[in-house]
């Protein structure tokens, strides 16, 4: 199913011979393409090149749109619908064939835009929502994603495809999805920024789902400006999408609002509670640096989300059944599977492809949920999203009398393990905005024995402006990020590593 070597020089060689030389949307895609053929196959983070891609490149020249994202190559996750040839298999078989010929309404605004859709990432399959055990950044249609940092180690998940594609220089901009740290767990492990916006901000229309409740698309770039150009873009609301009723009235020119100097005077709550002792000198390095440009750090040391937990994945489960039921009932495509049940019973009935690696125990969990009407779902929604945002974030907030919160993302990438499954490697507080559906930015803080790791800036609901002003300021003052190197390993390659995996001279 993944893109083939051949099919990328067909499309890279078409119109080559053309009277019209190219035109800037045709070269900047052809240089995307490019690099998927030649960096690509090391990484599986591309699940599937767009064969009308300098189609749409030569007609965007044609019709000369302005704007930051006029002819610039995009790559949206595999979870996401875009007319035209691809289908959109969430990285599973059982939607090989789920070709919709529809944009999701942010895909649309995106082509409105000016911008080429090149093709579709790799993630972990159904969005890391099938098991416990499952390995991140693993699909059946897409493989394994690597982290182009060290490629022994994992891109994190869901969005591992997109972070990694980014990371690696494939494009600029990438489009993630999230329930809860899907966007910005690759964004830290692979050295990228990533904003999970406000659940409502951006529609979630024709998306594969997991959550009503917490599912949202977002920016996944180079930078805080790259990530603030695309949500200008994809914000907005959507008929078909209830909980973007209100994003008209919320969204702005979000890249207009950056201000180098956002930080100064600033009150600004530390999560110690989120910290663990390797990210502790890169994260005290990236809180002397928001003290440099004036903000005032207040410690919070303490945070208790017992409630959250095992109430949300109540919330998780169920939401499942019911939103993944609706989806596939409502393709247009000539899918097999309509329901979740059918899904379960496809991943037997090809176990070898599907389930070789880990099972699908979540699933089979979420297929005995009760449904939407289910006062203990309707309970666990209520506690798990009150102990989140009204008694988490905002209280935090007005507690401590700040404007926003900061905390480290997440641990270095672990090496990809097919025995025993992933092995996070703690930090971060991201579950609570992810349960309370409020923004949370990730930019990176630094390496960890060469491993990137990332800064999370985190807020109320509808202060995506904000937090990418601070995290704008934050980079700037940070300055360059290394890049990079595609090492096969940290332990044989990386200079802050290697040598000491010898032993000493004699």
């Amino acid at each position: 199913m993944r893109k083939s070597t051949i099919g990328l020089a067909v499309l890279l060689a078409g119109g080559a011979a053309a009277a019209q030389p190219a035109g800037p949307a045709e070269t900047n895609v052809r240089v995307a393409l490019a690099r998927i053929a030649q960096i690509d196959p090391k990484l599986h983070s591309v699940i599937a090149v767009d064969p009308t891609a300098i189609d749409q490149a030569r007609a965007v020249d044609a019709r000369n749109p302005g704007g930051p994202l006029a002819g610039q190559p995009v790559l949206i996750k595999d979870n996401i619908e875009s007319a035209g040839p691809l289908p959109t298999t969430a990285g599973s078989l059982a939607l090989a064939s789920n070709v919709t010929n529809r944009d999701a309404p942010l895909v649309a605004r995106l082509k409105a835009a000016g911008a080429i859709i090149v093709g579709k990432t790799n993630l972990s399959e159904w969005a890391n929502i099938r098991s416990n055990h499952s390995i991140s950044g693993w699909s059946a249609v897409g493989g394994q994603t690597h982290n182009p940092w060290a490629l022994d180690r994992d891109a994190c998940g869901s969005s591992s495809g997109s972070g990694a594609a980014v990371a690696a220089g494939l494009v600029r901009f990438a489009i993630g999805t999230e329930t809860d740290g899907s966007i910005t767990c690759p964004s830290s492990l692979n050295g990228v920024v990533g904003l999970k916006p406000t659940v409502g901000l951006v529609s979630r229309s024709h998306i594969v789902p997991i959550s009503h409740s917490q599912d949202t698309a977002g920016p996944m770039t180079d930078n805080v400006r790259d990530a603030a150009e695309l949500l200008t873009v994809i914000a907005g609301s959507d008929p078909a999408d209830p909980a973007t009723r209100d994003a008209d009235k919320h969204k702005t020119n979000y890249a207009a609002q950056l201000d180098a100097n956002s930080l100064k005077g600033k009150r600004i709550g530390v999560m110690r509670f989120a910290s663990t002792g390797q990210l502790n000198p890169a994260f005290e390095t990236a809180l002397a640096i928001l003290r440099q440009q004036g903000a005032i750090l207040v410690d919070i040391k303490k945070f208790d989300d017992k409630l959250i937990g095992k109430n949300e994945f109540s919330v998780l489960i169920t939401e499942l059944k019911a939103d993944m039921g609706k989806y596939l009932e409502g393709s247009p495509a000539p899918i097999a599977s309509r329901s979740l049940a059918d899904l379960i019973q496809f991943d037997k009935d090809h176990a070898q492809q599907e389930m070789s690696l880990f099972g699908q125990e979540i699933f089979e969990q979420a297929e005995k949920t009760k449904g939407l009407n289910d006062p203990a779902y309707k309970k666990a929604r209520q506690v798990s999203f009150t102990a989140a945002g009204p008694n988490g974030i905002d209280r935090l907030l007005k507690q401590y009398n700040v404007v926003a919160l900061v905390g480290p993302t997440a641990g270095p990438a672990w090496k990809i393990d097919a025995v025993n499954g992933d092995q996070f490697s703690g930090g971060g507080a991201g579950n609570l905005a992810a349960v309370a559906g409020y923004p949370h930015l990730t930019v990176p803080m630094g390496l960890v024995k060469g491993l990137p790791v990332g800064l999370s800036f985190m807020g109320p609901k509808w202060s995506e402006a904000r937090l990418l002003s601070l995290g704008y300021a934050y980079e700037q003052a940070r300055g360059p990020f290394p890049t990079a190197k595609l090492y096969p390993s940290i332990e044989t390659a990386d200079p802050q590593v290697a040598p000491y995996m010898e032993p000493a001279p004699r």
